[in-house]
Parts: C-alpha cells; sequence; structure tokens
C-alpha cells in the first residue's frame, strides 16, 4: 500500500526520527502508485501555493515553510522553523524512485531550517 502524507511540525519529512508520525496531519492511502503519484502531485501544487519557501528530494519528499512560521521549545531555549511536509511513501517508508523532476528541482531553501538538537 501506497501513503500520502501531509505532516506539520519541526521537521522536514525525510528524517524519520522517533515519533514521526505524531506530526501527520492526513494520510490517504492508496493501492496503485500511479494513483499516489498523481494525488501526490495535485497535492504538491495546492501546497506550494501557499509557502515561501521549499526544499525538496527527488523521491517524493518535500518540506515546504513560511519565515516567522515558528515555535518556541523550551529544551532548546529557542525558535523552531515548521514544516509543511509532504511525502509518498510505500508501507511508510521512502520510495527508492525519481519524482518528476519540477517536483524538486523547484527547491527555494533560502530561510531559517532549525530543528531541536537536544530531544532527538
Amino acid at each position: 500500500m501506497y501513503q500520502v502524507i501531509t505532516m506539520y511540525g519541526d521537521n522536514e519529512p525525510w528524517w524519520f526520527f522517533e515519533e514521526w508520525q505524531k506530526d501527520i496531519q492526513e494520510k490517504v492511502i492508496f493501492s496503485t502508485l500511479a494513483e499516489a503519484q498523481h494525488y501526490y502531485q495535485e497535492q504538491w501544487q495546492v501546497i506550494y501555493a501557499d509557502y515561501q519557501y521549499i526544499h525538496a528530494k527527488p523521491n517524493y519528499l518535500s518540506a515546504f515553510w513560511n519565515d516567522g512560521d515558528e515555535r518556541w521549545c523550551e529544551e532548546c531555549d529557542e525558535d523552531l522553523q515548521q514544516y509543511k511536509g509532504l511525502a509518498l511513501l510505500k508501507d511508510y517508508q521512502p520510495l527508492l524512485i525519481e519524482s518528476e523532476r519540477e517536483l524538486y528541482e523547484a527547491t527555494n531553501s533560502s530561510g531559517k531550517a532549525k530543528r531541536c538538537q537536544r530531544s532527538k
């Protein structure tokens, strides 16, 4: 089974830190890769329209963010950037195939990119 998930939190979707699934906001399940790819591409366009910055990997993993979208981390004693993540996974694991080139060549990754160093 394939999953297209959207996440929101401190980390880009390719990190898969312990308890990463707590950041999932939406999950849609597909039986075929083609259906999942089509839905991912639609969601990518919708999310892309709302964010200033993007960093994407070639295997259907994308992070989007805006300046100022941060949360205070007591453990770190600093603000952490918040990311909207979009991922196409197979059995909750990253794919080993490459996405459409325009989905990762649109990367604009300037801006603040931090994550909590203490809780990982």
